[in-house]
C-alpha cells in the first residue's frame, strides 16, 4: 500500500497510526496538496490528503473512508467495535475531533491572510467551535481511559491527532491548562510508539 500524505496532516497521522498500530507495511509519500504540481489530486479529485493506494490499484479518500478500508483487511488488532451501536459511537467521536481540526483549519489560514483582509469575526466564529468541541471531550474523558468501551479505537486515535495538532499549531492557546482531562488523557496516548513514530517535523 502507499498512502500519499502530508506530514503535519493530522487526518494524514490518523491513517498512519492506524496502519503502524496494526502492523500493517506501506510507502509514505509526502505531497503538499497546495502545490500545483501535487500527486494526491491524481487519486482523490478533492485533492486532499490523505489518499491510500490499496495493493489492488484502488484509491481511497478521505482519512474516516481509510480507516473503514483498514479495518476490513485481515489485520488485528481492530479499532471499530463489531457491535454496530458502539462503532457508530466511536464514529461520531471521529466526527468531531475531525470537526474540531476543521475549524482549527480555517484559523490557521486565515491567520496567513493580510492583515487588511483578516476578519476577527470569523476566527471567533471558528475558534469557538474549537473550544465547544474540546469541552465537551474535556469532559466526556474525564475518569475514562478510552472514549468508547474498555480499549482504544479510531475514536481516541482520531481526538489524539486533533489534540497533538492543535497543540503543535497553537501552543500559545495554553489549551492542556484549560482542558485537564483531556491534556492528561493525551500526553498518555501521544506516548505510544506509533503517535511517537508519527509526529509532525517541528
Amino acid at each position: 500500500m502507499r498512502l500519499i500524505a502530508s506530514l503535519t496532516s493530522p487526518y494524514a497521522r490518523k491513517i498512519r497510526v492506524l496502519l503502524h498500530e496494526k502492523g500493517l507495511p506501506f510507502a509514505l509519500i509526502p505531497d503538499n496538496p497546495h502545490e500545483p504540481a501535487n500527486m494526491v489530486s491524481q487519486h482523490n479529485p478533492l485533492g486532499k490528503v490523505p489518499a491510500l493506494i490499496a495493493d489492488d490499484g484502488r484509491a481511497w479518500f478521505d482519512s474516516p473512508v481509510i480507516a473503514e478500508y483498514l479495518e476490513t483487511l485481515a489485520a488485528a488488532p481492530y479499532f471499530l467495535p463489531a457491535d454496530r451501536l458502539a462503532a457508530v459511537e466511536v464514529k461520531q467521536v471521529e466526527a468531531l475531533a475531525d470537526g474540531i481540526t476543521d475549524a482549527g483549519v480555517l484559523v490557521l489560514l486565515e491567520a496567513r491572510r493580510p492583515a487588511a483582509q483578516q476578519s476577527e469575526a470569523w476566527r471567533a466564529r471558528h475558534w469557538g467551535k474549537v473550544e465547544h468541541g474540546l469541552a465537551a471531550l474535556d469532559t466526556a474523558i474525564a475518569g475514562r481511559d478510552w472514549f468508547v468501551g474498555s480499549g482504544m479505537t479510531l475514536a481516541d486515535i482520531a481526538v489524539g491527532c486533533m489534540w497533538g495538532w492543535l497543540n503543535f499549531r497553537f501552543p500559545q492557546a495554553d489549551l492542556a491548562s484549560r482542558y485537564p482531562a483531556l491534556a492528561a488523557w493525551g500526553a498518555m496516548l501521544l506516548a505510544r510508539p506509533a503517535f511517537v513514530q508519527t509526529q509532525p517535523p517541528a
